[in-house]
């Protein structure tokens, strides 16, 4: 390879041509908008806001970027109503009481007209039980397995190189990448998206100590996923030990997340990258975790918590909000003068409470 073609486009189309009037109508019945300038400016490809390339469409949603919105070059820039003031020097601008969610719509629609889509059926070299049930509609990639009793439904997408294993389903215009694994007994809801690498299903991490040695605790459940779940790159969900593992609807998971086994993750739930999860946790509907962070087993997250990145949870929540744990980090000789003080903490409590004590007296 040379170095042109490190920097010549790829040959597949990632762009596309549409009006602003045809964008805003195409969008209409789900996000209301109006447009600011000229509703026949063309635009080609979507792109960020300090972009070079006049035929792009951006947005703007976070504060600190408004300095920026003087100096694109964006054919237009999706806006929110209180910079309506700024977007008027564009050339074009779409107003929207939400810029982000517009944005992310917008990117749906793009995505789903550029993007390829494969075609139905059975590639040659995919391996397909006969007592495996796979929609007419769906799609089954270059050397993918479908064990016996596994249920792949409509529109679903099993990309080249997977395995769905016995008596697994695969919900309706589910897509699994290629090389994800979805183990015996699993569900998968509608319209996941699973990225490559993903095991699901794998046995959870139990043994039993017996004269210095483990003896492995076979793994009796499985892992069921609800609707519109996202798992990023080489998660990993564990089978349960007994009872499974569950992911309820609108979960996402991004990449390198280890859920340990019988762990309950409630509903739009997101946690970032290389989470860790212990086994038997229960974590709520509607909660976030930053990347790194820990939350130890059998433990519970009550809604709406929110946990820092690089935080260790060690012990159950009950009230929604904030929580960080996470100390902070400093020059090395700094820092070690601070966790040496922090050794000492017990020690310095009581002396202040003798302290205290004698200035009562």
């Amino acid at each position: 390879m040379t170095s042109a073609d490190v920097h010549t486009k790829p040959a597949s189309p990632r762009s596309l041509s549409i009006t602003l009037g045809e964008l805003v109508a195409e969008l209409a019945a789900e996000l209301p908008a109006d447009i600011q300038g000229p509703a026949e400016t063309v635009i080609r490809r979507i792109g960020p806001l300090d972009t070079d390339q006049p035929d792009t469409l951006s947005f703007l949603s976070n504060p600190r970027y408004r300095a920026q919105l003087a100096t694109s070059r964006a054919a237009c820039v999706i806006v929110g109503p209180s910079v309506l003031d700024e977007a008027r020097g564009l050339n074009a601008a779409i107003v929207t009481a939400d810029p982000y969610r517009y944005f992310a719509a917008v990117t749906r629609w793009w995505a789903a007209r550029v993007r390829p889509r494969p075609a139905s059926g059975i590639h040659p070299s995919a391996v397909v039980s006969p007592d495996a049930s796979v929609a007419p509609s769906a799609h089954v990639g270059a050397l993918a397995v479908v064990e016996a009793g596994a249920v792949v439904g409509d529109g679903a997408v099993i990309g080249a190189q997977c395995s769905v294993g016995e008596r697994a389903r695969i919900g309706a215009h589910t897509r699994l990448a290629p090389h994800v694994v979805v183990g015996f007994d699993c569900v998968v809801g509608e319209r996941c998206i699973v990225h490559s690498g993903v095991v699901i299903g794998a046995d959870g991490f139990g043994f039993a100590p017996h004269q210095g040695r483990w003896e492995k605790i076979e793994q009796l459940g499985a892992v069921r996923i609800g609707d519109d779940v996202e798992l990023g790159a080489n998660t990993c969900v564990d089978r349960g030990a007994l009872e499974d593992t569950v992911i309820e609807n609108g979960v996402k998971l991004d990449n390198l997340v280890q859920i340990a086994h019988n762990v309950h993750i409630g509903e739009h739930t997101a946690m970032a990258g290389c989470v860790g999860v212990a086994g038997s946790a229960r974590i709520g509907k509607h909660c976030t975790v930053g990347g790194a962070g820990m939350i130890l087993g059998h433990l519970t997250l009550a809604d709406h918590v929110h946990v820092s990145s690089g935080t260790l949870i060690s012990r159950s929540i009950n009230q929604p909000g904030q929580y960080s744990g996470v100390f902070p980090f400093d020059e090395n000789a700094s820092w070690e003068k601070n966790a040496a003080t922090l050794r000492q903490l017990h020690s310095l409590r009581d002396r202040i409470r003798t302290l205290e004590k004698q200035v009562k007296s």
